[in-house]
């Protein structure tokens, strides 16, 4: 996988593209999975180890295939469970942040995310003082 700028500090894409940069940067995929599975467990605030990833070219970009876990709040916890978000809403919203995200630090658009959820993590409560 090529990625137009990647690699280059400050990399203007449309620079790279223009041939003012000698040479070819290349990205290699278990990178791109890498940099996914670090953007992912960060955003959904789970173990990266619990995240599995799959990256493919799609229409011009890539498409990034997620199976991981969902942080819920304890389920003897009534309060949280009604202030929460409903799970399709969560993961709907956490498609579009990792979209963005994994675009942003890629530089390459991605066209799809696909997310699997593959089971539940008690959330970590956070200590009010």
């Amino acid at each position: 996988m090529v990625a137009a700028g990647a690699g280059h500090p400050g990399g203007d894409p449309q620079r790279v593209a223009a041939g003012a940069a000698p040479g070819r940067i290349t990205v290699k995929e278990r990178v791109l999975v890498k940099i996914a599975e670090e953007t992912a467990a960060t955003t959904l605030k789970v173990d990266r180890s619990d995240v599995n990833i799959d990256v493919a070219e799609a229409r011009g970009g890539m498409a990034v295939t997620i199976r991981t876990p969902l942080p819920i709040p304890n389920l003897e916890d009534t309060a949280a469970i009604t202030a929460g978000t409903p799970v399709l809403e969560r993961v709907a919203r956490v498609q579009e942040q990792l979209r963005d995200r994994i675009g942003q630090i890629t530089g390459r658009e991605v066209t799809r995310v696909n997310v699997t959820i593959t089971g539940a993590v008690i959330a970590e409560q956070k200590r009010v003082r």
